[in-house]
């Protein structure tokens, strides 16, 4: 898999199938390797390894009911009162990063309401803060560490 723009982490492997699969420890399970996944892998271990988020606040790939359709979202980091903190949207390295991209989250933050989106194909990553009273975002460097 490509190098990614993030520190080097470990990952566990198994071969099934003539598929590659890595063991995500946030669902506790292997998943086939494609190269959104292993964006996503990093991202994961980033908020846990570099920022310090509690696993048990991290939750991957799920559903989320959006205006009568089904999305799944990547990944979102809760505040220990249940409410969201963080949306993370991931894309593979060969998907550029674009307004569709923000779009998209934007549409998730509706019904999630977040305080900060991250946006990210592995290689570049785009962070901000909700401005909710102004609705806007506001970009920032880096997202804040677990307090």
């Amino acid at each position: 898999m490509q190098k990614l723009n993030f520190p080097e982490y470990s990952f566990r492997f198994k071969s099934s199938e003539n598929k590659t699969l890595v063991f995500d420890e946030i669902r506790k399970k292997f998943i086939v390797l494609t190269p959104e996944e292993w964006v996503r892998l990093h991202v994961v271990q980033f908020l846990l390894k570099e920022k310090n988020y509690p696993k048990s606040l991290i939750n991957v790939e799920k559903q989320l009911k959006l205006n009568n359709t089904v999305k799944r979202y990547d990944i979102v980091v809760y505040n220990k009162d249940g409410s969201i903190f963080l949306i993370v949207e991931c894309k593979a390295p060969s998907i550029e990063i674009s307004q569709l991209t923000f779009d998209q989250i934007a549409r998730y933050n509706l019904a999630l309401e977040a305080q900060y989106l991250m946006v990210t194909n592995g290689l570049e990553h785009c962070f901000c803060q909700m401005d909710f009273k102004n609705e806007r975002y506001v970009f920032l460097k880096k997202i804040p560490n677990y307090k």
